[in-house]
């Protein structure tokens, strides 16, 4: 039986919209966000999305004594060098809120022209057995998009309202919850963490 669907495993999130997105992408497995334990959120000292997301799986299975489940993701904007990348959630500063985020990202982007405003969000998740565990398995989703210049839709978290995705015709935040998650970074990169589980077990 897999350990996904036969053990309990933590989400080193503290982020609502995003355990609401992972808990409905794993619908059936036995998720449990962190604060449950009253993990203290672990410090995202990284420089790159693999090695935050590490450093939360890692921090979340220590305090909990269970399989860990931690994302790192970010919006990545060409026009800006990467920007906000690593920072997205607190680009504005720290405690700042998704609009202040938003505020700051369109500010930046304002002299940008409109054929120069692509954009990818990133996400990796990696999947920790122990603390101590040495080989993480880890799986990442890029979903490619632009940034708009003004905010679109009521739906989804974080830079959603500005993230124009043109297969689609509209923002991230337009979609309704079950076309994002089959879509989006998030979902890709966890359908990938859970198939590279799913052959681990069986190799092993």
């Amino acid at each position: 039986m897999s350990i996904l669907s036969s053990q309990q495993i933590v989400l080193a999130s503290g982020n609502l919209g995003k355990i609401k997105e992972i808990q409905a992408i794993l619908a059936g497995h036995p998720i449990v966000a962190q604060s449950a334990f009253k993990v203290v959120e672990a410090e995202e000292t990284g420089s790159t999305f693999v090695e935050n997301a590490i450093i939360k799986a890692r921090n979340a299975a220590l305090h909990c004594g269970l399989p860990a489940i931690a994302d790192d993701s970010g919006l990545v904007v060409d026009a800006l060098n990467g920007a906000p990348g690593v920072i997205s959630a607190r680009y504005a500063g720290i405690g700042a809120s998704d609009q202040d985020n938003v505020d700051k990202l369109l500010q930046e982007m304002a002299d940008v022209p409109d054929g120069q405003r692509s954009a990818r969000f990133i996400c990796v998740m990696v999947f920790m057995e122990h603390a101590d565990d040495p080989i993480p398995v880890i799986a990442q989703g890029v979903w490619e998009g632009q940034i708009l210049r003004v905010c679109q839709g009521d739906n989804g978290f974080g830079y959603d309202p500005v993230f124009w995705l043109p297969d689609q015709q509209c923002a991230s935040a337009q979609l309704p919850a079950t076309v994002k998650n089959a879509l989006s970074h998030r979902g890709q990169a966890l359908r990938a963490l859970t198939e590279v589980i799913k052959a681990k077990e069986t190799r092993g």
